[in-house]
């Protein structure tokens, strides 16, 4: 009898240091994620912040469809630059404003 609680707590005690192994191996997993759509949005010239929205429900599916479909502030920069003047943004959204 004695040997089987003991059995019993060492399993326990795997069994716990296992499920914490998980938590942390997917927290990490999640963390690793956020930082990669994070410079993923950066590099757009969008918020890196809009990267949380991952956390949420469908969240990720609301971020790709921006990437896809959204206006890239960095489009606003190339537009400017091809015209030839300086990249000054437009606070209200869409093109750069004219000089």
């Amino acid at each position: 009898m004695h040997d089987s609680d003991s059995a019993n707590a060492i399993a326990a005690f795997v069994g716990s240091g296992f499920f914490l192994f998980i938590v942390i191996f997917c927290l990490a997993i999640v963390a690793f994620a956020v930082w990669l759509q994070w410079r993923i949005m950066e590099r757009t010239g969008m918020s890196g912040a809009l990267s949380l929205l991952i956390l949420v429900p469908f969240g990720a599916l609301v971020v790709q469809l921006m990437l896809a479909f959204g206006r890239w502030p960095i489009e606003d920069r190339l537009m400017a630059a091809e015209a030839g003047h300086p990249y000054i943004p437009n606070p209200y959204g869409g093109p750069p404003a004219a000089m």
